[in-house]
């Protein structure tokens, strides 16, 4: 379920091309992608399968413009990542795209409400309506009794939960989410999945999921298989 050749603007949210990431040089390198080319489309959940080491992580870390390709192209909704200066970057990560990981990167000493309200602080949004951005979104993911809860007195699923609010904070256009049901029971992990999909339509977000959960794959609009850093149709 791959896609393959040139890529453009209007192919959808995230085009790559060709790209590939090495580590080092010489014998020693270290080939973490090898050349891939996919498109992920515009309001749908795409779901980046493979084992661990198979190059999920680097590939996710390039389309959130954490990291850099050795070659290739990368475009996040027509915008061509290797044109960007640094703060350019920045830019983007903070106002369009929303991180989910698998160890939630929640701040303990913050309430539910105050980590969800952190990126919008940072963008200082006015409080009345970062209070009330905050209040929805912890009503969108099942949490509106649990604001003032910190992350210690949740459960690992609630506090993914919060992790997912917290990354449609600024309402991005992006979701990337790397192995977000890692640390969760089968159960509490497709219940998760299960959320990513209905904020995708309920907030008209795409979203770049990484996992190796088999189980998972069915809740996926589209697929893009990794093997040692290669896309396999």
């Amino acid at each position: 379920m791959t896609q393959q050749g040139t890529i453009t603007a209007l192919d959808g949210m995230v085009a790559v091309e060709d790209v590939h990431r090495s580590f080092g040089s010489g014998p020693r390198a270290v080939h973490a992608l090898r050349g891939v080319t996919f498109t992920a489309r515009r309001g749908e959940l795409t779901v980046l399968k493979g084992r661990s080491g198979s190059g999920k992580t680097t590939l996710l870390n390039l389309v959130g413009g954490l990291d850099t390709p050795t070659s290739g192209r990368i475009l996040v909704d027509g915008t061509d990542l290797a044109a960007l200066a640094e703060p350019e970057r920045l830019a983007l990560r903070r106002d369009r795209i929303g991180f989910v990981f698998q160890s939630f990167g929640l701040l303990p000493v913050l309430t539910a409400a105050e980590n969800v309200g952190v990126p919008m602080r940072l963008r200082r949004m006015p409080a009345r309506q970062r209070e009330d951005r905050v209040r929805t979104l912890l009503a969108l993911v099942g949490l509106a009794d649990h604001a003032e809860q910190r992350p210690g007195e949740l459960s690992g699923g609630q506090q993914q939960r919060v992790a997912i609010a917290r990354a449609l904070a600024n309402e991005p256009d992006l979701l990337i989410a790397d192995e977000p049901t890692g640390q969760l029971d089968s159960e509490t992990g497709r219940a998760v999945m299960e959320l990513l999909r209905a904020v995708v339509r309920s907030e008209g977000v795409s979203a770049l999921v990484a996992t190796h959960d088999p189980t998972l794959m069915e809740l996926a609009d589209h697929i893009i298989d990794l093997t040692d850093g290669h896309t396999t149709p």
